[in-house]
């Protein structure tokens, strides 16, 4: 499988995956720019981020969906680029930043790392979880509640409690 290729290693088999779904990253991100007016270009390069970070995240044995994961994986990297354009905007509006109030050890480096940490969970979440379950809890730490997570996925209620309390039981397996 290209996937696996491009995992151990192979560029050639990575490149042809970067190309193949570039037109995939593309058109989610123009949906996003459409609907908060952002730029497509910058969005674009998130996306293409995701989708590298997806092939090397992907679980060939499990026998998923690449495409499903690229979407899952290139939609939650333009979300949390777009909270943080956000965040800084809110920020900005507010005052400038003193640099007294930065806690001590907020360093670039450590700021850095704990990126790397964030995408090093995202990835453990994404290899752990179904793709039901990863979506809905992604919806649930957005603040959505039950009833819209219902809508937005078109199950019920009482499907995305179980797959909540699937993750959770999941992830908390996962992390002993």
């Amino acid at each position: 499988m290209l996937v696996s290729r491009a995992q151990k290693g192979d560029s050639a088999a990575a490149e042809e995956l970067m190309d193949r779904y570039k037109d995939t990253v593309r058109r989610i991100a123009r949906k996003f720019a459409f609907n908060i007016l952002a730029e497509t270009d910058d969005l674009v390069q998130e996306g293409m981020i995701g989708l590298y970070l997806a092939i090397g995240g992907f679980n060939v044995s499990a026998g998923k969906s690449f495409k499903n994961f690229v979407y899952v994986c290139v939609v939650r990297k333009i979300y949390s680029y777009l909270r943080t354009v956000f965040r800084f905007k809110e920020e900005g509006e507010r005052s400038e930043v003193d640099p007294e109030s930065i806690p001590e050890g907020a360093t670039p480096e450590e700021l850095l790392l704990d990126g790397e940490s964030e995408n090093e969970f995202r990835m453990r979440l994404m290899k752990s979880l179904s793709d039901f379950e990863f979506r809905v809890v992604s919806m649930y730490l957005e603040g959505m509640s039950y009833a819209q997570i219902s809508a937005a996925t078109g199950k019920e209620i009482k499907s995305v409690d179980n797959a909540l309390m699937r993750a959770k039981r999941k992830l908390t397996d996962s992390l002993r």
